[in-house]
């Protein structure tokens, strides 16, 4: 079984909008780069995405801070404002049309949210800026 890392409790993560983390890679290299993440939950299931649009490469809330439509349906990238669904992540408005956000793979133990299937690097990547 993959590595488990724990990034936050369930309680952390608020079904009305999504939290961003910052973490650290290890690259195929030996590496150490940035790794922005999106975790949110619709009902009792959890999803989690590269905060990266695959249109520009920018962060999903870069603009407005926050990662849901108005009505809490979608991820919507906040320098575009193409949509994404939430249980497959693919684009099916703005100018990413077809194409999808990077899946992260979650699992949730004893109460955490944690990633698996990333060698993480030692530094978390948090003092990273907004930018």
């Amino acid at each position: 079984m993959n590595e488990l890392f724990a990034i936050c409790r369930t309680n952390q993560i608020d079904g009305d909008q999504p939290s961003g983390f910052w973490l650290a890679v290890r690259t195929e290299t030996g590496e150490t780069k940035p790794w922005p993440i999106v975790i949110g939950r619709k009902g009792n299931r959890f999803f989690g995405y590269e905060n990266v649009c695959p249109h520009t490469g920018s962060r999903l809330d870069t603009e407005h801070g926050q990662f849901l439509d108005e009505d809490a349906n979608f991820l919507t990238c906040g320098k575009h404002r193409a949509q994404f669904d939430l249980d497959d992540g693919h684009c099916f408005i703005g100018p990413c049309k077809g194409q999808q956000l990077t899946p992260v793979t979650l699992v949730i133990d004893d109460g955490d949210v944690c990633v698996t299937g990333v060698e993480l690097a030692e530094e978390d990547g948090l003092d990273r800026g907004d930018g």
